[in-house]
């Protein structure tokens, strides 16, 4: 109880920005770590409830701009792969190496709306949101789960030609983190709620859980991180498309 006052007393003195993009700054400049390594767990579920799981080696550097991950199973999709590399003077690079066709194909810009190996996320949803490629609102704050929140509204540049019309985002004010969001299509409807869970980690707060949910499908994905190593020292080499068909032992 004595620690609860006092954190509300803390954070009753902090001056925080009143703009939408002087918050969205501050999230974008919060401490985080030079790499994280992980096994996630992915589970599908559907609108019948039946359900896929698939277990996902993920190795990214720079605050996710570089990515490369490893399916590990179900037997069907072993050794599948994923490159990402995000840049900020030309249109990111996303390859997938496909074993039972041999084959890697380049994900074109024009499909960032499609699903993820059949998941509610997509190619956009995998990608950092460049700052100066949005509009950021502030809207009135709000409490979620006793955490006092910023609240977002992030409204995507006609020019990056999104696959949403603008996502609503509570970033809870003590962290810094995103714990929630909606996505809504380009018809103003929702179409995604997420649900963001973070631990504390070496210093650094880091995400443990996703939950979105395609609220139009009926459809959902639980991701959840094990094994979360951070600042273990990765090279930038890693990231080169020639290493989507080495599957790691580790």
């Amino acid at each position: 109880m004595i620690r609860k006052i006092l954190t509300l007393i803390i954070l009753s003195s902090i001056v925080y920005p009143q703009d939408g993009i002087a918050i969205a700054k501050l999230v974008d400049e919060r401490k985080v770590p030079q790499d994280i390594v992980s096994k996630t767990t992915m589970l599908l579920t559907n609108s019948k409830g039946k359900t896929r799981t698939s277990t996902i080696l993920s190795k990214s550097m720079n605050n996710g701009s570089k990515q490369i991950l490893w399916f590990l199973n179900p037997a069907d999709d072993k050794g599948v792969a994923f490159l990402k590399i995000e840049h900020d003077d030309k249109a990111d690079e996303m390859r997938m190496w496909l074993p039972a066709f041999k084959k890697v194909r380049r994900i074109a810009s024009s499909k960032k709306g499609d699903s993820f190996m059949g998941s509610d996320l997509s190619y956009e949803d995998m990608t950092n949101r460049a700052l100066d490629e949005n509009t950021y609102k502030r809207l009135d704050d709000d409490t979620i789960d006793s955490k006092a929140c910023f609240v977002l509204e992030v409204v995507p540049n006609a020019e990056i030609k999104s696959t949403y019309s603008k996502h609503i985002t509570w970033i809870e004010k003590e962290t810094l983190m995103a714990i929630r969001e909606e996505s809504y299509d380009l018809g103003g409807n929702l179409r995604k709620k997420k649900i963001f869970l973070f631990e504390s980690l070496s210093g650094y707060n880091v995400i443990s859980n996703i939950f979105v949910e395609d609220i139009q499908k009926n459809h959902s994905t639980k991701l959840t991180m094990g094994d979360i190593k951070v600042d273990s020292g990765l090279d930038e080499s890693l990231f080169q498309e020639k290493n989507l068909k080495r599957l790691p032992r580790n």
